[in-house]
């Protein structure tokens, strides 16, 4: 592969020493579940997100259901999401007995708007879930405006965005909580599955905790309530504590190849994900749309340069929601059929973003050439 989709080795190879020695430290203490490792990384992660508790849990999915549980969201309960998400977004709140309102995207960002989340609320809505897709964050600000005058609750899907900013705020710390996830290829990704939660109300983070760990009260065999077993591995802590440090500098390369793709697109006859003016992108995904995306994607791989599609079916028409009542939501169901994503990651080198956006222009000039 000329161009691999996200390329982890490289990531991995700059830390290598020291992810070897932490492996050691905790295999010589035996500190997998729980313990000082979980406790370091949930204070640097808590830190790094400029907001007060850190919750670790088992993965990005069991943040957000957590999150939900603790807030009291079940049963008769409506959740407001986008429809362009991954499903984990949509499943957890389901996982609670809540029913997911799928809502519209803006048509440049792919993004929920502000007044898609207005004019969703009814008088079951209890939440909004909005998802700070592909790195890209959300006017948080309006959305806290809207969710605080309905009094419901907030809670940020960041598990793309680690690192991004709203106006120069971390997101994370606008919502009542924020979920992240950790899986390998994210921005920040362990070595297995992981995930946290932030929030500055310490008794909710105290709720999380109690129920990502059984529901135990004050000794290990008190439960005060049912909980389950969602913990973040000790060893997986040590290994993002190692990666932590080199998040920003992974973001700030993104970042790069990101304007290189912008630069060599710009002038084609291709769509670019918009940008708004107070966002500060941290490039988890590039995606683009066009209309013979799969033609695209082929002319791609016959040059050894992998993409991917994030997401061809939106939530609402996913099998697992034809229960839920959803008006067609057009925006996102058209995107769907041209949504491409770009390779992607921190040591992209500017010769395969100029090797991708070269077999593109090529693809345009070809199908041009042919209708002429």
């Amino acid at each position: 592969m000329r161009v691999p989709f996200a390329d982890l080795s490289s990531i991995h190879r700059e830390v290598e020493s020291e992810l070897g020695e932490v492996f050691e430290v905790v295999l010589k203490e035996s500190s997998f579940i729980g313990g000082p490792h979980v406790e370091a990384f949930e204070a640097g992660w808590a830190a790094y997100c400029e907001i007060e508790h850190a919750v670790g849990v088992a993965n990005g999915t069991d943040a957000l259901r957590l999150t939900l549980e603790a807030l009291g969201i079940g049963p008769g309960d409506e959740v407001i999401v986008p429809t362009n998400t991954f499903i984990a977004t949509a499943a957890a709140v389901a996982s609670v007995g809540a029913t997911p309102v799928f809502v519209d995207v803006d048509p440049s960002t792919l993004l929920i708007t502000p007044g898609h989340v207005e004019a969703a609320i009814s008088d079951r809505t209890a939440a909004v879930i909005p998802v700070h897709l592909y790195g890209q964050p959300v006017d948080m600000p309006a959305i806290m405006e809207i969710a605080g005058k309905a009094g419901i609750a907030v809670v940020e899907d960041a598990a793309q965005a680690h690192g991004a900013r709203w106006d120069g705020t971390r997101v994370g710390s606008f919502g009542d909580a924020a979920c992240f996830s950790f899986y390998p290829g994210k921005n920040l990704g362990a070595l297995g599955d992981g995930g946290a939660v932030v929030t500055r109300d310490a008794s909710l983070a105290d709720r999380i905790r109690q129920l990502s760990n059984h529901g135990r009260g004050a000794d290990r065999y008190h439960h005060d309530v049912v909980g389950s077993n969602s913990r973040l591995d000790g060893l997986q802590a040590a290994f993002l504590s190692v990666k932590l440090p080199h998040l920003d500098s992974g973001n700030a390369a993104r970042r790069v190849a990101a304007a290189r793709y912008t630069q060599l697109l710009s002038s084609l006859p291709i769509q670019l994900t918009g940008q708004r003016p107070e966002a500060e992108s941290v490039f988890h995904l590039f995606v683009v749309q066009t209309s013979d995306r799969d033609d695209l994607i082929q002319d791609l791989a016959s040059e050894g340069i992998a993409a991917g599609l994030h997401y061809p079916v939106p939530c609402h028409l996913q099998p697992a929601f034809a229960h839920v009542s959803t008006p067609g939501l057009p925006v996102a169901e058209q995107a769907a059929l041209r949504i491409l994503s770009l390779p992607m990651f921190p040591h992209i080198s500017e010769e395969q973003v100029d090797l991708t956006a070269g077999v593109i222009d090529r693809h345009i000039r070809a199908g041009e050439a042919s209708v002429a």
